[in-house]
């Protein structure tokens, strides 16, 4: 009779516990992570997450990249959005998913805002305004204010290129003309690297190039660098200045490529404050800022409200941009 009220009481033991493991989130029982890049290998956002990953391993365990490019972003993101809040899964979200796209396209399957749990910002790279050098020569333009000035003597005259409609240098294209009353002709490539080739050989006479691509050309002096398009200088090239400060109508100019870490909506305060810490304090560390430095992109870490807060202005400042702009993706 002993032996067997001890083995109930064993048994009843052992019930309580497996009870107490089954209650608690599937994160806290070495479920790896499924951080979500959607966009090909090789990119700025699939180095950036793959060094997070590994620098975060200690307080987060395993954390798997996947790839899931589609569609601008909009399949890798939808991934995350339909995910139950459990799941383990998050998404390194940039500007265009979360931004641009839902204005872009006629339709997403996902709302940027209600369908996300925002972690933290995780790094942006400025766009800088370059020009065919050449170009530059010949018609005098060596400062923004020389080419708003250009530009309203001569309008319709000069051109800018850009990876294609809705790319951020066309957006970035979009917004110059609007604040500096300018026209310009858009002339949109398959692709950023296009786009540069055409400045290179003096097909476009200026771009709003990503840094991290123009920057070797800048450096060779084979393009011209105007100004950056960020509301602060870039640390990589502090020598150059804003479009804000060139001008009183360019001011509140702000233009970047971001990108940042969502979890699936309804992911708990507790949950998303686990994720943050341990990403934010991998962002704050010498290896991984330098890994930044590398791509000419600065890390932007902060609190999961102060990136969806972020990303609602960004929302909303796209949303004027596309419609102003007309672009579309069907």
């Amino acid at each position: 009779m002993a032996l067997d009220f001890m083995q109930r009481r064993s048994t009843l033991k052992l019930l309580g516990v497996l009870t107490s493991l089954a209650a608690l989130p599937v994160w806290s029982q070495g479920k790896p992570i499924r951080l979500i890049v959607p966009y090909p290998p090789g990119g700025p956002l699939d180095i950036v997450a793959r060094a997070l990953a590994e620098r975060v391993k200690d307080s987060l365990g395993l954390v798997i990249v996947e790839n899931k490019p589609g569609a601008g972003g909009n399949l890798g993101a939808d991934l995350v959005a339909k995910a139950v809040p459990d799941s383990n899964m998050l998404v390194m979200g940039a500007v265009a998913t979360h931004a641009i796209n839902p204005w872009l396209y006629n339709r997403i399957p996902y709302d940027p805002l209600r369908d996300f749990t925002p972690i933290t910002g995780v790094a942006q790279v400025p766009n800088v305004l370059v020009m065919n050098p050449d170009t530059a020569q010949r018609l005098g333009i060596a400062s923004v204010g020389d080419l708003v000035a250009h530009a309203k003597r001569h309008p319709g005259q000069l051109n800018y290129g850009s990876g294609g409609n809705g790319s951020a240098g066309h957006l970035a294209g979009e917004m110059f003309k609007a604040q500096a009353g300018v026209f310009m002709v858009h002339i949109p490539y398959a692709g950023g690297n296009p786009a540069q080739l055409a400045l290179l050989s003096g097909q476009v006479d200026l771009t709003f190039d990503n840094m991290a691509s123009a920057s070797a050309n800048i450096k060779a002096g084979k393009l011209k660098a105007l100004a950056v398009t960020t509301a602060r200088r870039a640390r990589a090239m502090p020598e150059l200045p804003t479009i804000a400060e060139t001008g009183a109508s360019l001011a509140g100019f702000d233009v970047n490529t971001w990108f940042g870490l969502f979890g699936p909506a309804g992911l708990s305060a507790e949950q998303a404050q686990r994720f943050n810490k341990a990403f934010v304090d991998a962002l704050n560390t010498t290896e991984l800022q330098a890994r930044l430095s590398g791509l000419m992109a600065e890390a932007m870490p902060g609190s999961p409200e102060q990136f969806g807060e972020f990303v609602k202005r960004e929302r909303a400042k796209y949303e004027r941009v596309v419609k102003a702009s007309g672009a579309k993706v069907d």
